[in-house]
């Protein structure tokens, strides 16, 4: 073997090494980062990315028919649009995450570009539901250097998932199948409120799956949590 087939064999490892570390919900090479709760209880957190959206209020009489708390990783440029439906995310008794301001992609990005579309999202979340997040969840699952001292600065933890639910893309007869399948203690579900920054995005196949998944994982004996209770029971 030459010394370019041994560099680029290196460099194909590497490549493979660093594409763990940014998108691999269990790595947390590049920031601290969270992918299940506790195991020990049969509870599970129903987290939504992208919103809030015009659809988030059908998820909200869902999700309080069923009495389930939720999470929502709210893009702060969608909680300026729409800080009304921001507002009654929090009134329901949901917990409100940062998604960054404009669902930007962090991977390849400065330390300051991360930096700056999270504080923006903290500013914007806050001033629309008055609450500053504690969480926060990358667009995509991407991380990338800098993110680690970004969440240092405000204050921030990645929470990643056990099971994304590929609600954008597939009908939810497939999403609900798919999450089943992943119905575990501890397990953190990934659905979506919104479609990016899109204004009144189709999130029908994201509606009609939590509708059927809800009672079928009560049935089962789970109960539903937020990310903060199900990271940590002991505290609320």
């Amino acid at each position: 073997m030459t010394a370019l087939e041994i560099a680029g064999g290196a460099g194909v490892v590497a490549a493979g090494v660093l594409a763990y570390a940014v998108r691999a919900p269990s790595c947390d090479w590049l920031a601290p980062s969270v992918f299940h709760g506790v195991q020990t209880r049969r509870a599970i957190a129903l987290t939504f990315d992208d919103g809030p959206s015009e659809s988030t209020p059908e998820l909200l009489k869902i999700l309080e028919q069923y009495g389930a708390r939720a999470t929502f990783f709210q893009c702060g440029q969608s909680a300026r649009r729409l800080p009304g439906i921001a507002r009654q995310v929090r009134e329901a008794g949901h917990l409100i995450g940062n998604h960054t301001e404009s669902h930007a992609f962090l991977w390849l990005r400065s330390p300051s570009f991360i930096y700056g579309q999270m504080a923006a999202a903290q500013d914007s979340i806050e001033q629309a539901t008055g609450e500053r997040p504690r969480w926060f969840r990358p667009p995509f699952g991407g991380r990338w250097f800098g993110l680690a001292a970004a969440q240092r600065a405000l204050g921030l933890t990645s929470v990643l998932w056990s099971t994304i639910g590929k609600d954008w893309k597939w009908p939810a007869d497939r999403v609900v199948a798919r999450l089943m399948r992943g119905a575990r203690n501890g397990a953190i579900f990934c659905l979506h409120d919104g479609r990016l920054l899109s204004p009144r995005p189709d999130v029908s196949a994201t509606v009609e799956a939590v509708r059927r998944m809800a009672p079928a994982l009560l049935e089962r004996g789970f109960h539903f949590e937020t990310v903060s209770e199900i990271l940590c029971p002991t505290t609320t």
